[in-house]
């Protein structure tokens, strides 16, 4: 029988203590039933222990065993003798369960009270709005004799981005170039093309948890490397671990993000970048950059040039690589537009996939993000000026109210990865989530529910939350400790 893992149920049951009614064992069993009507959970799943949900959701064993008994008498558990407590449902025993970050956005919307930690998104520039007032009917143009549909892209953007590579010193073409409905979609279509259920995907442990769902969601064997060291690989061993594992077989492929890593914030330095390209050199290995993040570099090297990012993948074969790129990152998350460079051959096979969820992007996002383009120099140096301010703040006010957290200065991105020894911090997310601060545990962001012991704490939108979230937070570590 199916089990669901305690740290995914915990995120799956976001907000359940503040948002029902009636004692807390009530809005648990509420709250699971829901689960399972909604088909969030596949009918017939196996429930944590009774000891091991307790643990993760920071409540006392007895209110998880009244939750169980409720739902066992109503029809909605089945205890199996040396199995455990089967949720019943009507979905199918296979099916993969979501992470449940649809929950955490509707969660943000909820009562002025919370202390909102849950998202490093950026709030948006003013060239957006400047660029779409700018827009034209000279803007369209031409376009307007056509029906709209580009699944690929609309030219002008395709080779904007194409000459972005360019000015970066990697030759690209047009040709090269597919446009997305941001990062997201660009992960989840090459998850869809390039990846069979049971084919074995090599992550960085931990990752960008969006790629972890669309590789679960696919039926991926998730095989993690590394670990959050500076180097991408928890003291060098990043590399080396992918060559080991290529000594049993070749995994399909391999996901990276050694520009601005999402969570960690960290960027491979030239050696470590030298090593993992010669690995995936070395073994053909067919390689997923992910540089969503890489324009939030902060520059703390002293130069404040603001060239593209070069991609590690630059001077591996062009059809063994996929480059995945957007501007929701740096300008707006609600301008969607991303994009893939890859061989034409790959661009082509992801296009024939996209074009069966949405034919094509909005030409008019399209046409703000090639008018954004020439703003690139701009837009790079205020968010590096912002975040850089943010950051600084951020460490000081951590350190003065939390001296024995632990983390390294991010070089880049919207948020500290902080190591709160003792904690569980699965845990802490829920005690905290019921005094009112929504945050995202380590375990999220790995592909083998690790980093308990760690918690990503955004700054993008000033410290004024952090500063009101860190009692809570520090009173919930506590209360957390193992």
């Amino acid at each position: 029988m199916a089990r669901i893992v305690s740290t995914r149920l915990s995120r799956l049951l976001t907000g359940w203590s503040s948002e029902g009614a009636g004692p807390l064992p009530r809005r648990l069993a509420d709250a699971l039933r829901e689960l399972s009507e909604r088909g969030d959970v596949p009918g017939g799943s196996v429930l944590p222990s009774q000891r091991e949900l307790a643990l993760v959701l920071g409540v006392s064993r007895s209110t998880v065993t009244a939750a169980y008994g409720l739902l066992e008498g109503e029809g909605w558990l089945e205890s199996v003798r040396g199995s455990g407590s089967r949720l019943r449902g009507s979905g199918p025993l296979d099916r993969y369960v979501a992470e449940g970050r649809l929950v955490s956005f509707h969660a943000r919307s909820g009562g002025s009270g919370t202390a909102d930690l849950s998202s490093g998104a950026l709030p948006g520039l003013d060239a957006v709005g400047e660029a779409v007032g700018a827009l034209t009917h000279g803007d369209l143009g031409g376009l307007l004799g056509d029906d709209g549909y580009h699944p690929y892209g609309i030219p002008a953007l395709r080779e904007g981005v194409a000459a972005y590579y360019r000015a970066a010193g990697v030759a690209t073409e047009a040709e090269q170039i597919l446009v997305t409905s941001g990062s997201q979609q660009a992960v989840w279509l090459v998850a869809q093309a390039l990846v069979e259920p049971g084919d074995t995907v090599v992550v960085e442990d931990p990752t960008y948890r969006g790629a972890l769902e669309a590789l679960r969601a696919r039926g991926a064997r998730l095989v993690p490397v590394g670990g959050d060291g500076e180097d991408g690989g928890g003291g060098g061993t990043g590399p080396a671990e992918l060559r080991r594992l290529c000594g049993h077989g070749r995994p399909r492929l391999v996901y990276l993000q050694p520009t601005v890593h999402n969570p960690t914030g960290r960027t491979l330095g030239g050696a470590a970048r030298r090593e993992w390209r010669r690995v995936l050199a070395d073994h053909d290995l067919f390689t997923v950059e992910d540089t969503a993040c890489a324009e939030l570099a902060l520059g703390d090297g002293g130069s404040d040039e603001a060239g593209a990012p070069v991609p590690l993948v630059a001077g591996l074969p062009m059809g063994s690589t996929v480059t995945v790129g957007t501007f929701s990152k740096l300008f707006w998350g609600g301008l969607r537009v991303g994009w893939v460079r890859s061989s034409p051959q790959v661009v082509a096979r992801l296009a024939k996939i996209k074009t069966s969820v949405d034919l094509a992007c909005s030409v008019v996002d399209q046409l703000v993000a090639v008018r954004l383009l020439d703003r690139l120099p701009e837009a790079r140096a205020r968010r590096r000026a912002e975040l850089r301010g943010q950051r600084d703040a951020a460490e000081a006010l951590v350190r003065g109210a939390a001296p024995h957290w632990e983390w390294t200065s991010p070089a880049g991105g919207p948020a500290l990865w902080v190591r709160i020894p003792g904690a569980d911090t699965e845990a802490l997310a829920q005690l905290a989530r019921r005094h009112g601060v929504a945050v995202v545990p380590g375990a999220a962001f790995s592909p083998v529910d690790g980093f308990r012991d760690r918690l990503r704490l955004p700054y993008a939108h000033g410290t004024e939350a952090l500063a009101a979230a860190l009692p809570t937070l520090l009173e919930c570590a506590e209360r957390a400790a193992g």
